[in-house]
């Protein structure tokens, strides 16, 4: 039996799985590749921006430390105990807004590159301004402690010459005190005279209560000369034998303020450095008493001299 060859019998197959099998692990190398590459970058890119923010953070936090110690300086303007006014207020006002300016940068959540390098900008502006604030402050300190130094200097001499103008006062109080006690008048040679008037316009002296109309008082002014010449006036007091004053007609002054009444009052016209004599009269309201009458007479407040006249009874009846 002849067996043909059989051509149409299909060929063995080609067997592929191993080139898939390369393709694929190529492709997972290549995409596990790209996966560990671009985790690496994200992880560069992250870094990269830990460090930019530590890095702004940390100048956010150097430019804080810088305003928190101008803003210091800025508080201490207050305890200069110096009233701002003029320019130093307006200066001062400058401060105040640039103070507020930074502090609105630095309260920035997100504040850029830009935004600190302005605040800083702002700072050293803020610390030039401070600087020539406390300067003229300090220019002002200067003046005013110098206005201080006269001031109490003058104070000083003021109370020098007021001290010295007291005691000088008190140096002439006590001198025209004393020119004032050795200006009083004093009176001597006092002579009291009773007189009887007759009908005939005739005087006659003398001792008897019942006769006498009048008494006539007659002294010498002794020489002075301290006191000026002028009108001066005398105080005339006369006491009745029972101690009481005769017909009063006023007051006046005694040294120790008080006042005393007097009885006539005679002005005089004295010229400084004579003897003047005085003589006047007087006559009591109603009649003579018997007893002894006493005359005082009173200049500058002061006693000058003092008389005495006894009235007898009449010893004739009829008389």
């Amino acid at each position: 039996m002849n067996y043909t060859a059989n051509t149409n019998s299909p060929t063995p197959q080609k067997d592929n799985r191993k080139v898939w099998y390369s393709l694929l692990i190529g492709l997972l190398a290549i995409t596990w590749g790209y996966i560990i590459y671009d985790k690496n970058k994200t992880k560069e890119v992250i870094i990269q921006k830990d460090i930019q923010y530590v890095n702004v953070s940390n100048a956010k936090d150097s430019l804080q430390i810088l305003f928190n110690v101008a803003a210091a300086r800025v508080d201490s303007i207050t305890e200069t105990k110096i009233k701002l006014e003029g320019s130093l207020a307006e200066k001062n006002n400058d401060i105040i807004k640039l103070k507020s300016n930074i502090r609105a940068i630095l309260n920035k959540k997100n504040a850029s590159d830009e935004d600190l390098k302005q605040a800083r900008e702002q700072i050293t502006q803020l610390n030039g301004k401070i600087d020539d604030l406390f300067s003229e402050i300090n220019k002002l300190k200067g003046e005013n402690q110098q206005l201080s130094t006269a001031n109490q200097q003058l104070s000083t001499e003021k109370k020098g010459l007021e001290d010295n103008l007291s005691a000088t006062q008190s140096e002439n109080k006590n001198l025209n005190e004393k020119v004032d006690v050795a200006s009083t008048l004093h009176a001597s040679n006092i002579n009291v005279t009773a007189v009887q008037v007759k009908k005939s316009g005739k005087q006659k002296e003398t001792s008897t209560a019942k006769h006498a109309d009048m008494f006539v008082i007659g002294c010498d002014i002794d020489e002075n000369r301290v006191t000026s010449s002028g009108a001066k006036s005398l105080y005339v007091i006369v006491y009745n034998p029972d101690g009481t004053p005769s017909a009063t007609s006023g007051t006046f002054k005694l040294r120790d303020g008080s006042d005393k009444p007097y009885t006539n009052k005679i002005d005089v016209n004295y010229e400084q450095g004579k003897t003047l004599p005085v003589s006047f009269t007087w006559k009591p309201d109603d009649k003579f008493q018997t007893g002894e009458y006493k005359i005082e007479i009173y200049n500058n407040g002061f006693k000058i001299g003092e008389g005495i006249k006894s009235l007898k009874k009449s010893t004739f009846l009829g008389l």
